[in-house]
């Protein structure tokens, strides 16, 4: 357990799933078996074989073979785009912790490392009294960040980081993904985080590079946990 890791992000749609299979390149090139799982996934298409998530079929792809089967690394599948909580609440469907446990020990006892995608932001609620956070913070996973580098990310930076640490997870990194091409001053807001946030920069980037690519781009620490 202790060699797997939870990928967190600033916000929703900030590349979470990118860095996940950016890590998944970088792990296999060291010669880790490795596989994504993507415990709650909201937004959801119907398929023969059933509910499909984009970002759940994309870590199926990055991961080692052989591959475990799409519901072992997306135990629980919703349609709505939605809150993770209410599309549930829509569909009738109860999110709790031991059905992603069992989902995880299943594929940690198969592979060397499984690298945990998050749902949302760090605090997005996925049932009454239960969150995205509790999911790392259950199954003792170390927290890599990744910060979606646009205006406004440094405080949901700074503010996401003070959570992962308040609630005893230990964030060993953070990830910067350049999703708006266009931001001003980026490199400073870069050195800005690199002087703030209380984990080393594992690396930056560029927007539109596949993760095969983007995997050389990472520091050695962004896969020595």
């Amino acid at each position: 357990m202790s060699r797997s890791l939870f990928v967190a992000g600033t916000d929703t749609g900030i590349g979470k799933t990118h860095t996940a299979c950016t890590l998944l390149h970088a792990l296999r090139a060291t010669g880790r078996s490795v596989c994504g799982m993507k415990p709650v996934a909201s937004g959801c298409v119907e398929t023969p074989q059933g509910l499909r998530n984009e970002d759940a079929l994309a870590l199926l792809a990055a991961g080692s073979a052989p591959a475990p089967s799409y519901e072992e690394i997306n135990p629980v599948a919703l349609h709505e785009p939605l809150s993770p909580h209410l599309a549930a609440k829509h569909e009738g469907v109860t999110i709790a912790l031991p059905v992603v446990h069992a989902a995880f020990h299943h594929l940690a006892d198969r592979y060397d490392t499984v690298v945990v995608e998050g749902v949302g932001g760090w605090r997005v609620p996925l049932a009454p009294n239960l969150f995205a956070s509790d999911i790392a913070r259950s199954l003792s996973l170390p927290v890599v960040l990744v910060v979606g580098l646009r205006l406004g990310c440094l405080s949901h930076a700074l503010l996401t980081a003070e959570a992962i640490v308040a609630d005893g997870c230990r964030l060993v990194g953070w990830i910067g993904n350049r999703i708006d091409t266009h931001m001003d001053a980026v490199e400073e807001n870069i050195d800005t985080l690199r002087a703030l946030l209380p984990a080393p920069c594992l690396g930056i980037l560029p927007h539109g590079l596949a993760p095969e690519r983007a995997s050389s781009l990472l520091e050695p620490g962004a896969i020595d946990f």
